[in-house]
């Protein structure tokens, strides 16, 4: 249950055993309140009641004698059962391509209610802890050529912790099922018999290139668009198949192979002026756009010193950069970060 109130500083009592108690507390601290907790019958006293401005009676405490006694008449009160077994649940929640405002509602509201966040690198939303207040948050994050925490054992950290009756964010860049083993973590948890939900995030293949101007489909341009990972080169066969495919190529996580992939591309029957841009740190201050050709990106790139995270888009909607260039206010937010050849 997550209180929608805003209860900031309002004292509140939680009556309960300590084991029954600790989701309730974390609840309400989230919503701002100043916690106060009697673990016992003997600790319900006058005194602990006196600055109460809410009480909560979890579980077994609804039968304290004295229990209601003390809070009778000073403020309300409320009841909470506790659910026959632990049962804990698994939320994978997609960040969106950096920042909170690319976040969805729903994912802020999963975070609210976390017990546990285990978080990417690439879901930059700013501070964690104040989104999950309360919650343990674990950096499991890869970077490129370093797993500190191998995949197995992010599933295992995340199925264990769910198992022991918390509620587990796993915080994610982007969507959890682009490229984020989302689905590897679904099937972790449904194997272990844990409840999971997955929420949507806005994809850096789409919301990048669209921050610079580049639309991945365009009405007589491009009617289709392709996501590959850049983590490999390209074999021939593949490239051939998305020359013919036609439409727009979005690759991600393929700046260290820039030149590779976009020479197999050339090879696979793609003409080395085919418009192509590296779009680095998209929705950051430090975004730009390196806007050439499949012939001279690599060189383009490489001069202007462009490194991960970034995404790389092949193809006719490339030239949309310019429209979006000439727009209103284009220099106030910094049109001379973008190269172009």
């Amino acid at each position: 249950m997550l209180i929608e109130t805003d209860l900031t500083g309002l004292p509140v009592l939680v009556v309960g055993p300590p084991r029954l108690t600790a989701a309730t507390v974390r609840r309400y601290e989230r919503a701002g309140a100043v916690v106060s907790v009697a673990a016992s019958p003997c600790d319900m006293t006058t005194e602990a009641s006196e600055g109460a401005r809410l009480g909560v009676l979890v579980g077994p405490a609804v039968t304290w004698a004295g229990a209601r006694t003390a809070l009778a008449g000073r403020c309300p009160v409320v009841t909470e059962p506790v659910p026959d077994a632990p049962r804990g649940r698994v939320v994978l929640v997609g960040a969106g391509p950096g920042g909170l405002e690319l976040m969805t509602l729903a994912g802020i509201r999963a975070l609210a209610e976390a017990d546990v966040v285990l978080t990417d690198r690439l879901a930059e939303v700013g501070d964690i802890a104040a989104l999950a207040p309360g919650a343990e948050v674990v950096d499991v994050g890869k970077r490129p050529g370093h797993h500190a925490v191998p995949q197995d054992e992010i599933e295992r950290l995340m199925v264990d912790r769910a198992l022991a009756g918390l509620t587990v964010v796993r915080l994610k860049g982007g969507d959890p099922y682009v490229f984020g083993r989302g689905g590897e973590e679904v099937a972790a948890a449904v194997g272990a018999g844990v409840p999971v939900t997955v929420v949507p995030g806005v994809s850096s293949a789409v919301g990048v290139p669209g921050s610079a101007g580049i639309p991945v489909t365009h009405r007589g341009v491009s009617h289709l668009f392709t996501v590959v990972s850049g983590h490999v080169p390209l074999e021939p066969h593949r490239a051939e198949a998305l020359a013919g495919l036609g439409g727009t190529v979005v690759l991600l996580m393929g700046m260290h192979n820039l030149l590779p992939l976009t020479t197999a591309l050339v090879r696979g029957g793609l003409s080395r002026d085919t418009p192509a841009a590296v779009v680095e740190r998209g929705f950051t201050p430090d975004q730009r756009s390196i806007v050439g050709t499949l012939g001279t990106l690599p060189d383009l790139a490489a001069r202007a010193g462009a490194a991960s995270p970034s995404v790389i888009v092949v193809g006719e909607v490339v030239r949309q950069s310019a429209v979006w260039a000439r727009r209103v206010g284009a220099e106030a937010v910094g049109r001379a970060l973008d190269v172009v050849a």
